[in-house]
């Protein structure tokens, strides 16, 4: 591309992405959300960096077709993913492209391969994670910018290292190029830094009739899916462009590997039958908007409507009534019971001896003279010796109009910065800058394991928000005697826009892996039902109060995936462990032969 073309086109970019950085702005100010706009500052703004960085493509004109390839894979990842337009086939082929690049790459630049193969990736992972996950910047600009750049950078990780290992043992590179992915995504579902959203078993979301074998493998079943379908695609590729013999085998390969999985989930869909006695359960959706509405409408009035929607959907039969996330609140954990909302809702209630209303409440726990600190311990001088040592939870709670007890669980998979300041014990320099910004390093109060709120009714697990994209994690829940998932959430922080959405559809690949009933409760976003076979019932719309009933089977059975886990993960790991050793050891030898 010459000067004449490129230089206008850096200047085009960089003002569509000031202008939207501008808009944006000016909405905050008045109040307003941003929607997709996020989504087309930070495209112009990544597309006039990388022009900006191609002063020197002069010098190899391959480089344009290497940026074209790369961009392409990121287009493919990205528009493959939920929740843009339904192609997840294109996840079949998404790193084609940028596996191209790696290869060419290699044989042109030798020894200086390995940086050219990390900026390509890199602008790969960018644009896929813009594509798809540009919303998380409308709950704060800085948390967007971050999620995407950062995470776009580690998954270049597993990339670079499939591309050190290929250049010592060829014929495992691209086996290497799977188990390296496998690994990183196994570790981003573990680390306190973790933001798995993208993990590639999600993206059949959308389409859960697809992947009924889930409740085998869970989402790395989808991954090992997808990573082996690319290699075999970019096999065929290689066929075509070399014009190596016959197309029709490679080809028949690649199709066999794709239909397959999909006729069997097919027939599994079809045949599965709903296990479990039926539980009549109601939702409700009250669409209080969080970043302007919810805090700062009084408590009393957002009980009002809570009561008013559960009017329309509570009877006699009903033995389960579903809030969401952080419904009220601020609550001590021990004396739930006097709290006025607690006594407002038995209240109403009173008539309804059989009645269970699980919801979401801000919450915090006063440690005792004695007992252990957590983690997530802060401090309150509440005068002259006298110092309130205590954490803050988002919680679940469950009140039983016909008992006084009220069993309580802590959220325990924490969002990176709001809820969790991560390896706060490495980084504990930073603690006066927190605290200079009004923020804590403390974070949220969690629990080790997962527990169920039990009830004569069932037991029912409490997955709160972030948690119910966690396959594995969630498998807890049902180790520990869950029959049925409710999930509580506010997922009006990202606007109307793809992420509730896609969080929505996460939640039916939770069904389907333990085999389990739903009921979510958005405070807005989508509330729905959602069965064994991970089809959503009765979806409510995106910014409207709503309540919802209906019937749903808790079910005792207990799948292969929950029973085992991520065991492909695991095997991947171990798999990583002689690679790396392999790598590590082979590519001494060859220095030393020359």
């Amino acid at each position: 591309m010459k000067n004449n073309i490129r230089i206008p086109l850096i200047i085009l970019l960089a003002l569509i992405a000031a202008w939207f950085g501008y808009d944006m702005a000016r909405l905050g100010q008045a109040k307003q959300l941003w929607g997709y706009r996020p989504l087309f500052c930070f495209l112009a703004a990544w597309g006039a960096i990388v022009l900006l960085r191609t002063y020197r493509y002069a010098k190899w004109p391959q480089r344009w077709r290497w940026l074209g390839l790369s961009t392409l894979s990121g287009i493919l990842l990205g528009v493959g993913f939920p929740d843009i337009i339904p192609v997840p086939w294109l996840m079949f082929i998404g790193f084609v492209p940028l596996l191209i690049v790696e290869r060419e790459v290699a044989e042109a630049r030798k020894g200086a391969a390995r940086g050219e193969v990390m900026r390509y990736a890199y602008n790969t992972f960018v644009l896929w994670n813009v594509i798809t996950t540009y919303w998380v910047a409308n709950t704060a600009f800085v948390a967007g910018v971050f999620a995407i750049w950062v995470n776009a950078l580690l998954m270049c990780i597993p990339f670079v290292l499939y591309h050190q290992t290929r250049q010592v043992m060829p014929k495992l590179g691209y086996l290497a190029f799977i188990a390296y992915w496998l690994v990183f995504e196994y570790i981003h579902l573990r680390w306190e830094l973790t933001w798995p959203w993208l993990t590639l078993g999600n993206s059949f979301a959308e389409f859960p009739s697809w992947v009924q074998w889930y409740e085998y493998t869970g989402v790395f079943g989808g991954g090992l899916w997808i990573l082996g379908a690319n290699i075999l695609a970019l096999r065929l590729w290689s066929a075509w462009r070399e014009k190596a013999g016959s197309l029709l085998r490679p080809a028949l390969r690649l199709l066999a590997l794709i239909a397959i999985p999909v006729i069997v989930s097919l027939v599994i869909y079809t045949r599965y039958e709903e296990q479990g006695g039926t539980r009549q359960v109601a939702v409700v959706q009250p669409n209080f908007e969080p970043h302007y509405e919810k805090f700062d409408i009084p408590e009393g009035v957002q009980i009002g409507r809570f009561l008013e929607l559960s009017g329309q959907a509570v009877n006699e039969q009903t033995d389960y009534l579903v809030f969401p996330e952080t419904s009220f609140g601020f609550v001590e954990t021990s004396s739930i019971n006097s709290y006025a909302a607690v006594q407002r809702i038995r209240q109403y209630f009173k008539d309804y001896p059989k009645l269970h209303i699980v919801t979401g409440v801000d919450a915090y726990h006063v440690f005792r003279p004695g007992e252990p600190h957590s983690r997530a311990v802060r401090e309150s001088v509440r005068g002259p010796g006298d110092t309130m040592y205590y954490e803050v939870l988002n919680a679940a709670i469950q009140i039983s109009i016909g008992s006084d007890e009220v069993p309580v669980y802590r959220k325990s998979k924490l969002v990176p910065g709001p809820e969790i300041f991560p390896y706060s014990r490495v980084f504990f320099f930073l603690k006066p800058l927190v605290d200079r910004l009004e923020g804590t390093v403390a974070g949220v109060g969690t629990q080790p394991q997962r527990s169920v709120l039990s009830s004569e009714a069932g037991e029912i697990a409490p997955a709160i928000c972030y948690e119910s994209i966690f396959g594995e994690y969630v498998t807890g829940y049902v180790r520990k005697g869950a029959q049925a998932i409710f999930i509580m959430t506010n997922d009006g922080w990202w606007d109307n826009t793809a992420g509730h959405r896609q969080h929505l559809h996460f939640a039916s690949l939770r069904a389907i892996e333990a085999r389990r009933d739903i009921a979510r409760s958005a405070n807005t976003g989508v509330s729905a039902f959602i069965n064994q076979r991970g089809d959503i019932l009765q979806a409510t719309h995106y910014d409207e109060a709503a309540a919802i009933k209906g019937t749903i089977r808790f079910n005792d059975t207990i799948t292969f995936y929950v029973r085992w886990g991520d065991i492909i993960g695991r095997i991947a790991l171990f798999a990583v462990i002689l690679l790396l050793l392999n790598t590590f050891v082979k590519g001494i030898v060859q220095r030393d032969k020359y």
